[in-house]
C-alpha cells in the first residue's frame, strides 16, 4: 500500500483505483469549471485536477477563460507578452488553436492562454452569428489530441460562461463550504439547465466539489449535509481541504501536486483525478 493511499485511508475516506494507462489519446471529453461566485476554487481545482490527471498519463488541455488570466499566470504563462491569446481565436474566422497552444512544466498538460483582453469578447461576439459556438469551434480542431479539456471560467453567468457551457459534455461545480456560497448554485443549474434545453442537450453536471472544507466546524458540516442532500450522489466524495499551501503553489507557478507532492492537498485532487474517472466522467 502507497503512502498516499495510507493517507486517504486513515482519514477514513475510501480510495478510487489507479487508472488503467491509456492505448491511444483523444478525442476529448470538455469539463467546464463553472460557479457564478468569485473565490470558490475554480481556477485552482482547474490547474490542479489538470495537473493530477496529466501524472495519470492524460493528456490534457486547460482552456483560460478567465479575463484576469490566473490559470494561465498560476502555471508560468506571461498571457500578457504573447502575440495572441484565446480572445484571437474567439472572433477569428478561422481559429486555430494551434497558433496559442502554451506547453507547461508539467509533462501532458497545455493550456489555451487568456489575459484582460478576453474582457471584450463578450460585446464583440454580441453581433456574431452563433456567437454561444465561438468555444467550440475554437476547441474543434485539437480534440483529438486531448483525453480532457478544462475550460476555467471566470465568475459570472454571461455569454463566455455560457460558450464554455455549450462546447463541454460535463460540468464541474467547485462550491465553498460556506453558506452563503450556496445561493447562487440555484441559478447556476438554472442557467445549466437552460444550455442544455436550447443549445448543448448533451450537457450534464459531472459533480459538485467542496472546496475550502474545514470539517472541525459545525457550519461546514452543516452545509455539507445540506449540499449532499441537495445533489446527493453528484456531490463528489473527494473534498478540498483549506491550507495555505494553494496559495503558495500559485505564487510558485506551478501545481501543487509538483510544489508539495505528498501535501494532503495534492494527495485530495490526485484522489479527485481517479474519482473523476472511476465515475467515468474522464477517460
Amino acid at each position: 500500500m502507497s503512502a498516499e493511499q495510507i493517507e486517504l485511508f486513515d482519514n477514513g475516506e475510501k480510495d478510487f483505483p489507479l487508472p488503467s494507462e491509456l492505448e491511444a489519446h483523444g478525442p476529448a471529453r470538455i469539463i467546464a469549471m463553472c460557479n457564478q461566485k468569485g473565490g470558490v476554487g475554480k481556477t485552482t481545482t482547474s490547474i490542479n485536477l489538470a495537473a493530477s490527471l496529466a501524472g495519470y498519463g492524460r493528456k490534457v488541455l486547460i482552456v483560460d477563460f478567465d479575463p484576469q488570466g490566473a490559470a494561465s499566470a498560476g502555471l508560468g504563462i506571461n498571457a500578457n507578452a504573447l502575440d495572441r491569446t484565446i480572445y484571437d481565436e474567439l472572433l477569428s474566422l478561422k481559429p486555430d488553436p494551434y497558433r496559442i497552444i502554451q506547453h507547461t512544466s508539467v509533462e501532458n498538460l497545455d493550456i489555451l492562454p487568456a489575459n484582460i483582453e478576453l474582457s471584450a469578447a463578450e460585446i464583440q461576439l454580441i453581433n456574431e452569428v452563433a456567437r454561444e459556438q465561438a468555444l467550440t469551434r475554437v476547441l474543434t480542431p485539437c480534440l483529438n489530441d486531448y483525453d480532457v479539456v478544462i475550460v476555467d471560467c471566470q465568475p459570472s453567468l454571461g455569454l463566455l460562461t455560457v460558450n464554455a457551457l455549450t462546447a463541454a459534455h460535463g460540468v464541474i461545480i467547485p462550491l465553498e463550504a460556506e453558506f452563503f456560497a450556496m445561493r447562487g448554485v440555484a441559478l447556476l443549474v438554472e442557467q445549466i439547465q437552460r444550455v442544455q434545453d436550447r443549445l448543448n442537450p448533451k450537457l450534464e453536471i459531472d459533480g459538485v466539489l467542496l472546496t475550502m472544507v474545514d470539517t472541525r466546524t459545525l457550519h461546514a458540516r452543516e452545509v455539507i449535509a445540506t449540499i449532499e442532500a441537495q445533489f446527493n450522489e453528484k456531490v463528489f466524495d473527494t473534498k478540498i481541504s483549506r491550507t495555505v499551501k494553494f496559495p503558495d503553489a500559485t505564487i510558485a507557478a506551478e501545481p501543487i501536486t509538483s510544489f508539495a507532492p505528498n501535501h494532503p492537498g495534492s494527495l485530495a485532487y490526485k484522489r479527485l483525478a481517479r474519482e473523476l474517472i472511476a465515475r467515468g466522467a474522464s477517460a
